[in-house]
């Protein structure tokens, strides 16, 4: 699907609580100029859970009219009702995206068959390239290792984002999965690890306001300049252990706020960052250069 630093982009919000399709558009524009390799939009970092369908098409729709063809949309379609999974799937793909993310089935925590028979009952269903999304921490269960590599000989299900943080599970996906079969980072803060792997590129938080840095950390890994890679990632390290001292995308769009791009609140549950966790983010913000002193 693409090499290098694909951002899970936010989603703005008016201070209505709508859609800001205007600022949305200008965030993407400030991507691709400044090298993200990729748009992920309608991921967990652009809290997809509380858009509704209307929204969450729309939201799609406005990524594909702007990028006009210049980098991959890549939209995150996933579900835990396999239907709607499909529904989304389909309307997504009429939209003209160039791939789907499709996160595991979460609170249901179904058996193993019935993962294989989500992810192939969706692939059956649309033309278009699907990257599988795990991520426990929030769906409450792990893809096994074996049934990636199941998955991962069907011709349309064609990487995965990997964001369980456990090394040894990414190496056993490396092993076992043929080399067309694509690994993304779906942590900030082992991309290079990730990349020593074998993996190609990282779908990111961080780079919603580093994009620049944080295509530069796998493009550098990627020309064997693993040094420079690797001391970019130790030194974006703390800011981005800051951006998931609460719960994604909350510190995130703190931060964009902060540096004054105005991308509006979040959508209940989520909450406004507390006031301790935002001095941190802060103080980290400002020993890179992303706040003055």
């Amino acid at each position: 699907m693409f090499t290098g630093s694909g951002v899970a982009i936010i989603t703005p919000f008016k201070k209505t609580g709508e859609v800001n399709f205007e600022k949305l558009v200008e965030l993407i524009e400030f991507h691709i100029e400044n090298k993200t390799d990729s748009i992920i939009i309608t991921g967990t970092t652009g809290e997809a859970s509380t858009l509704s369908d209307d929204e969450h098409l729309a939201v799609i729709k406005c990524a594909v009219d702007t990028v006009k063809g210049r980098i991959p949309v890549i939209a995150g379609t996933g579900s835990n009702d396999t239907r709607h999974g499909i529904e989304l799937s389909v309307e997504a793909e009429k939209l003209g995206v160039d791939g789907l993310l499709q996160v595991t089935p979460y609170y249901n925590k179904t058996n193993r068959e019935g993962l294989i028979r989500h992810f192939e009952s969706i692939a059956e269903s649309v033309n278009i390239p699907i990257i599988l999304y795990n991520v426990p921490g929030r769906t409450g269960m792990n893809i096994p290792v074996d049934v990636v590599a199941h998955l991962s000989k069907n011709e349309k299900i064609v990487g995965i984002k990997e964001a369980s943080g456990n090394i040894s599970y990414a190496v056993e996906i490396a092993r076992l999965c043929n080399e067309n079969f694509v690994m993304y980072s779906g942590n900030d803060d082992i991309i290079v690890p990730m990349l020593s792997i074998g993996s190609k590129g990282v779908i990111s938080v961080v780079a919603n306001i580093m994009p620049k840095e944080t295509h530069d950390m796998v493009d550098l890994f990627l020309k064997g300049e693993v040094e420079k890679s690797r001391d970019l990632q130790l030194h974006l390290k703390p800011f981005i252990d800051a951006l998931f001292i609460e719960t994604n995308p909350i510190p995130i769009k703190k931060a964009m706020n902060l540096t004054g791009f105005e991308v509006g609140g979040l959508r209940l549950p989520l909450y406004e960052m507390s006031e301790g966790a935002t001095a941190k983010l802060a103080e980290e913000m400002k020993k890179i250069g992303l706040l003055k002193g």
